[in-house]
Formats: structure tokens, sequence, C-alpha cells
């Protein structure tokens, strides 16, 4: 197990950002500090050609904008929260309405544009970096002193561990995710509807025009969003207007991590399996994407990506039939994402 520190570039402030690649020997990741962003996972392929599988930008200057947030930590509130606001403790609270009239991401100054501090270690098992960072009450519109450590790891197992935790002073809604878009062919010219996708979940819950929640949760038996058997990520797509951007419920056993997706890429025969203790996964097709110019130059077209957000649901704020998304001082916000990979190489 290896770990690396370099730099990634400056700041307009001033801050010095830093980029830290972790390998096991057999596959890598990078993660830099601005924004807790992984910018590249690099895969060997069933021949032993490595390829980079995650979209992003070759420079610290593409995060900075990164409109669509390739491979960044989001919080303090994942997905969309509907009128931008929420009401807790009584109290009515207005966010930054960024989605039409809607909350996206927590606003205009998400978690993926600050600077982290980070520590870097090794053990036995696995080595990362440990991201940390006080999220003071009223950021982005939110109650609370929020205390976050977000750990990102890897084991020898070729398994990212993703670790979210968080401690608060007062009552505040709290979902975070990663928002990796995966292209396990490492073509980013090529779209990823030809990826074979499972989802460990009998239900999802539908939305209206603007991506927000309509009702209640509904089974995926006879419908597009049926991927309790692997099926090509395109295969229904043209019965879903807009394509796949949708929040479904994952089948819960137990405590810990629960099987979430499978996702496998035929022509290179890499496989990313995806395990979660959230209640929720976002799959989201890359339907927004419109030849952005991301690595090297080369554009990002409709569907050159997919990503599987674990989450809390969207605009569980204000949806009490939902999962609770509210944690209460006294109370710590723990989950687990784990992504592992396949490889015949």
């Amino acid at each position: 197990m290896k770990i690396k520190k370099s730099a990634f570039g400056t700041l307009s402030t001033g801050e010095k950002v830093k980029l830290f690649t972790v390998s096991n020997g057999n596959m890598s990741f990078s993660v830099t500090n601005f924004g807790c962003i992984i910018t590249s996972i690099l895969l060997p392929n069933k021949i032993g050609t490595k390829d980079d599988v995650t979209l992003g930008y070759s420079t610290l200057e593409g995060y900075i904008a990164n409109p669509s947030y390739f491979g960044c930590l989001v919080g303090r509130f994942a997905n969309r929260i509907g009128k931008a606001s929420f009401s807790v403790g009584g109290e009515k609270y207005a966010l930054d309405a960024n989605d039409g009239g809607n909350c996206l991401h927590s606003g205009f100054n998400g978690y993926n544009k600050m600077v982290w501090k980070a520590e870097m270690f090794v053990n036995t098992r696995e080595a990362g970096v440990i991201f940390r960072r006080t999220s003071p009450a009223g950021e982005q519109g939110f109650p609370g002193n929020v205390d976050l450590r977000v750990t990102y790891s890897l084991t020898r197992d070729n398994d990212i561990v993703i670790r979210y935790s968080a401690k608060t002073d007062e009552a505040t809604p709290i979902s975070l995710t990663n928002h990796a878009y995966f292209n396990l062919g490492g073509r980013f010219m090529d779209d990823v509807l030809g990826h074979e996708l499972q989802l460990f979940a009998d239900r999802y819950v539908p939305v209206d025009s603007q991506a927000i929640p309509l009702g209640p949760i509904e089974d995926v038996a006879g419908t597009p969003f049926d991927f309790r058997s692997p099926k090509p990520i395109g295969r229904d797509m043209e019965k879903v207007a807009g394509g796949f951007d949708h929040n479904w419920e994952i089948n819960r056993s137990g405590e810990g991590p629960s099987q979430v997706a499978e996702a496998f890429e035929p022509v290179t025969g890499r496989k990313l399996t995806v395990w979660s203790t959230q209640p929720g996964v976002q799959f989201y097709s890359g339907n927004f994407l419109n030849g952005t110019p991301g690595k090297n130059g080369l554009p990002y077209n409709q569907h050159a990506g997919f990503c599987l957000e674990t989450q809390h649901f969207p605009d569980a704020p204000n949806r009490p039939e939902f999962p609770n998304s509210v944690l209460l001082p006294g109370e710590k916000y723990s989950e687990q994402t784990i992504w592992h990979f396949d490889f015949e190489a």
C-alpha cells in the first residue's frame, strides 16, 4: 500500500491545493483536498492495460467551475430540496434556488468548493486520506455548526471505501455523497449505454419535471426502472423522459453495508460493485453532459458517464414519509459506501 502527496495548484485566495494518490499495486485513485474530489481511478482491463475510469478534468482550474460535480463530495445535503426551503424545530430555512426554484446539492457554495484539512494514513489493511472541516451555522442556509470527517481509502482487495461522519449542535438535515461519474470502458468518447447495470432495489421515487419527488415510493416491477436483473443502461432509456436521474430505495439487510449495484463493461471485463449503509442511491445516466471539455480537452458527450450516488432521499427534509435525514445534537451521522472493482488482468 502506497500513498503520495503532490501539488495540484493554487486558488485565487493563495491557498495551496494538494493531490493524494493511493495505490495497492493493482489499481490506484487520486483525490484532492479541494472539494474532496476524486480526480482519477486507474484500473487494468482483462489484458492488463490501465485506464482512468472516472470523468473529470486534467487541472485544478476545471474543478473550480465543475458544473457537473465530477468526482466531488456533495453536502450539506445531496440532491434536491424542493422550493429551496425546509422547516426543522419550528423554524423555516431558505436555501439557494440554484436549480429552477429548487436547491440542488446545497446551492452555489457547496462542500465541493471548499478546501479541507487533510491527513494521510497507511496501515496493514488500507491507505487513504482523512478530510476534516467544520461547517458553521448558516453556511448554505443550514442551521447548526457541523463537525465533518470524510475518509477515502483503498484496500488490498481493490475496494475504495468512503466513510462519512458528522456531529451537530443544532438539528439539521444532512446527506453526504460522492458524485463520481464512471465509464468502466475508459473511453470517454464512447457512451455508457452498453454497460450492464443491476440495482438491488425493489422500489424507486417517481419525480416531476424538475426532479422533485411526486409522492409515494413505487415498485419498479413492470417499469423501465426495473434493474433487479442486469440489463444495458440504454435498454429502456427512451421510455424515461430525459433519461435516468432518480432515487432507488436500497433493499436493506441488517445494520452494515447492503449491496446496492453492480455495473459491468463487457469489452474490458471491468466490474464495479457498490455497497452502502445509506438508504437510497441516485442512478444518473449523464443526461446533461453536452460536450464540455474534460480530461485532455476531450469532450464529454451525453451519457459519457453514469453516477451511483448513495444518499438519503431527495427532498427528505420536507417528506416525513421518507427515511429521516435530520441529525440531532448528541447523535452521530455515520455512513459508509464501498466501491469494489473486479478486472480480469
